[in-house]
């Protein structure tokens, strides 16, 4: 599969170069996020953005956080948990792609995960940890 790494990175510095103010975010929150085109197995943004969903898992200030991408993909495993949003979608959080976000790559808040399900998340991930 071929990757347009060179429109991603135009994408990638008009995000960068944006001055707008930053979105307000917090944990358990569920955003668009505009991940990109990425190496290998990682995971992509789809469509004209680069986009996909994600969860807020850990806040650290108010530019950057932990972030966890979500998919329609039912896959089970130690490196997937799955979530309810109550739409009637199966999604999965893939535990293994964690990683440092920066909030300028946030654009459309779509949910907020139940406490309930979130505690469980993070059990899941300290599990993976150790």
């Amino acid at each position: 599969m071929d990757k347009d790494f060179k429109r991603w990175h135009t994408k990638k510095s008009g995000i960068h170069n944006d001055q707008h103010v930053r979105v307000f975010f917090n944990e358990r929150e569920i955003w668009w996020c505009a991940l990109g085109a990425n190496v290998g197995y990682e995971q992509d943004g789809k469509g004209d953005d680069f986009m996909r969903p994600i969860i807020v898992l850990k806040q650290f200030n108010k530019e950057v956080f932990w972030a966890l991408p979500l998919t329609t993909q039912v896959k089970v495993g130690k490196y997937y948990f799955p979530i309810d949003l109550r739409d009637g979608k199966d999604r999965r959080v893939i535990l293994s792609q964690l990683r440092l976000v920066d909030a300028k790559r946030l654009k459309e808040k779509l949910s907020v995960l139940p406490k309930k399900q979130f505690q469980e998340l993070r059990k899941a991930i300290t599990a993976l940890l150790q």
